[in-house]
């Protein structure tokens, strides 16, 4: 079981940038929305929300049974002034619940993103609270909400 979860992991890494590349970048798009976009110190994070249900049904898959996480939480890094991707560096995120838990993971170096998936199962505003390193060695933070209806 532990085994098809990284399986489905690793395809659901594989196709949320083309997912994104492909969505309506407005917002109201089925598979990924853009949750938040900031400039923190010459590194521009934009940090994108995607429902693993619909991942796996874009794929022609079904959801396996008994998987918690719900949705795939993913950033890309670039340099301000140049637009470089940044693709190297260490991300990590905790995911504050609408009842006060807390879920802390590593997202994971994927395909020009870093990515993992959390359990975003209730409705109410999420806190997402992420440090990264570029490769530049220079801890950053960012802090934003994310309502789920």
């Amino acid at each position: 079981m532990k085994r098809l979860m990284v399986i489905c992991a690793i395809l659901l890494a594989l196709t949320a940038p083309a997912a994104f590349a492909a969505s309506d970048h407005s917002g109201h798009g089925d598979h990924v929305s853009a949750a938040h976009e900031e400039v923190i110190e010459g590194v521009k994070a934009t940090f994108t929300v995607q429902t693993m249900k619909e991942a796996m049904k874009a794929m022609g898959m079904e959801m396996p049974k008994g998987v918690k996480e719900t949705h795939h939480l993913s950033v890309s890094f670039k340099d301000a002034k140049s637009g470089k991707a940044l693709t190297e560096g260490e991300v990590k995120a905790k995911v504050l619940t609408p009842d006060k838990s807390e879920q802390v993971k590593d997202l994971v170096g994927m395909q020009g993103h870093f990515g993992a998936d959390f359990d975003l199962s209730k409705k109410g505003k999420y806190g997402v609270m992420t440090k990264f390193q570029v490769k530049d060695g220079k801890v950053r933070q960012s802090k934003f909400w994310y309502t789920v209806k």
